[in-house]
């Protein structure tokens, strides 16, 4: 397979201050997103000492944006088995069959038990939960609250359980706390995190916190692209810290990008209005300038087609007519419902000057979410002994090469319940010891130079490279051509940044850029998420393979490919 132009080198650790205090838990669950608030609730019940910590404040992760709902075979005329083919289909081959009859078989018992927590999901006049169709779905099955506020209902009723607990010494909560990097006890178990928190007293400033395990919940690395979904937090950090650490990162290549993000005109950037595919499924289409239906003769189910068809249809037709982006027409359902159905969406589109009653919408894909991520198995370990994942960062192989939507909620659901159960049996056998604190991993001591940082003020260079050879169309020129780009502000001076949360954020970016690009370079076909404008056919004979990549100990990267059955 064709490797990149340029080698990529990491270090094992970026530069911080040494740790000026410690603490320590059994288990270490970081992000306060759907995945982490519900392994640290679980866990609480089952260890001695769970340390939650979060990136800003609890209610700030991806979790609260998402609008469409959760995905779960809860109606009668429905099965986990149709649930299961229609994941399969969108994953274009590569999905984790075993990791996806797990997901369908668990979700509608998980999704009961956040009800019977407190999670108040819209309703029908019977009092059962509503269900509606989103993209790729071949049936009713996505459960929603407050119209278009499922993450947000899902992450009060979440934060309101953990609030219940506050006053009990097992569970303890640090806001405003950034994972810098993986600690581990000098034989190669990861037994701790080194943190910054932006606090009072002791913890405040760089430290170190140890645990027999350590669980990864961080979200995902929207920020690396120009134009996201995602909130200012997703700079993939837990993803950035365990690759330098050396876990296997599967699938980084399979970006998501939504086909119906509110277009704001060229040169908009950062986190960017979504207008949920569950719109649509109400009945809303795609039309170009000429108001000619995009999706039609397309797909089976045309506008409701999975979101890579529909976002390759979308830039097939703005390539063609020479336009930067097309329609979306909901007018013709009103807007009594589409203030009672989508309020939060209304409200938005109305902030910026459009109204979905009456005007058309313009739409483009944006970045939206990471398929790949942390390689885990069905019990969320990473290939770090010691080391968790679930939630966006990790990638357990049930999205494939493309997202089903409204899987993602319910896949942090199903394998944050799975670690809850794996880690306490773990402790009772013996297999996660108490950890032994080591001096941190400094950067640069392990022939990896000098553990440069990016400053904050090259951000905006990373995005732009991303999206321009590593987008949502990409082809061998425009991946090399990033690669070199990557590279050239990988070897700017070190005395250029100061270490700092921004700084800190900006190089965990660079680092995902570069073997993400690595990956979409070697992936020479079309599949899913991934576009490659010079191989635009899906070519099952070569390329029916999922690709890892480790730091080796050299900090250079090793790839591998796994064939698919």
């Amino acid at each position: 397979m064709p490797g990149a132009p340029v080698s990529v080198r990491l270090p094992r650790a970026l530069a911080a201050p040494a740790p000026g205090w410690t603490t320590s838990a059994d288990v270490i669950v970081v992000g306060s997103g759907i995945a982490g608030l519900t392994c640290a609730l679980r866990l609480r019940e089952r260890v001695d000492r769970v340390l939650l910590v979060t990136k800003t404040v609890l209610d700030e992760g991806s979790t609260a944006w998402a609008q469409g709902g959760i995905a779960a075979a809860l109606h009668p005329e429905d099965s986990p088995e149709e649930h299961l083919e229609d994941t399969l289909v969108a994953g274009v081959g590569l999905c984790e069959r075993e990791a996806v009859e797990a997901l369908v078989t668990e979700g509608p018992r998980r999704v009961r038990q956040l009800v019977a927590l407190g999670a108040e999901f819209d309703r029908d006049a019977e009092g059962e939960i509503k269900l509606t169709r989103e993209g790729g779905h071949h049936r009713d099955r996505i459960a929603h609250a407050g119209g278009d506020a499922t993450g947000r209902e899902i992450s009060r009723a979440l934060i309101a359980a953990l609030d219940r607990v506050r006053d009990d010494p097992g569970i303890e909560v640090v806001e405003h706390a950034l994972v810098v990097d993986l600690l581990d006890d000098g034989a190669g178990r990861v037994d701790g995190v080194t943190l910054h928190v932006i606090g009072e007293g002791q913890l405040d400033g760089v430290g170190a916190a140890y645990a027999r395990a350590v669980v990864l919940a961080t979200g995902g690395l929207g920020q690396i692209y120009t134009s996201t979904t995602n909130p200012p937090v997703a700079t993939g950090d837990g993803m950035a810290a365990a690759l330098r650490a050396g876990a296997r990162m599967t699938d980084l290549e399979f970006i998501q990008f939504h086909p119906t993000v509110l277009f704001l005109g060229e040169g908009s950037t950062g986190q960017q209005p979504l207008i949920s595919e569950a719109v649509r499924g109400e009945g809303a289409f795609l039309v170009d300038g000429s108001g000619h239906r995009i999706m039609e003769g397309r797909h089976e189910l045309a506008d409701l087609a999975p979101r890579d068809v529909v976002a390759r249809a979308i830039l097939e037709t703005m390539r063609d007519q020479g336009t930067d982006h097309v329609f979306l027409d909901a007018r013709h359902l009103g807007a009594a419902f589409l203030e009672e159905r989508f309020p939060s969406i209304v409200a938005s589109c109305r902030s910026l000057g459009f109204d979905p009653s009456t005007d058309l919408l313009p739409v483009a894909p944006a970045q939206h979410y990471a398929s790949g991520g942390i390689a885990t198995d069905l019990r969320g370990r990473s290939s770090l002994p010691g080391l968790y994942a679930c939630g966006e960062c990790s990638c357990t192989g049930v999205h494939g090469a493309n997202r089903l939507a409204s899987n993602s909620l319910l896949e942090g659901l199903v394998f944050a319940s799975r670690i809850a159960s794996d880690i306490p049996a773990r402790i009772a056998d013996g297999e996660l010891p108490e950890p032994r604190p080591v001096t941190p991993m400094r950067a640069g001591g392990d022939g990896a130079g000098p553990g440069a940082l990016l400053d904050n003020s090259q951000r905006l260079t990373v995005q732009r490279a991303m999206t321009a050879g590593s987008g949502p169309v990409r082809s061998a020129e425009s991946t090399a051509a990033t690669a070199q780009a990557l590279a050239d502000l990988a070897a700017l001076p070190p005395s250029t940044a100061e270490p700092g949360p921004k700084t800190w954020e900006t190089t965990n970016l660079l680092h995902l850029g570069q073997v993400l690009t690595e990956l979409a370079h070697r992936r020479a076909e079309t599949r899913g998420g991934h576009v490659r404008s010079d191989f635009p056919e899906r070519d099952d004979a070569r390329w029916l393979v999922r690709q890892s990549v480790v730091v080796a100990p050299d900090r250079s990267l090793t790839v591998t490919e796994r064939s698919m059955p």
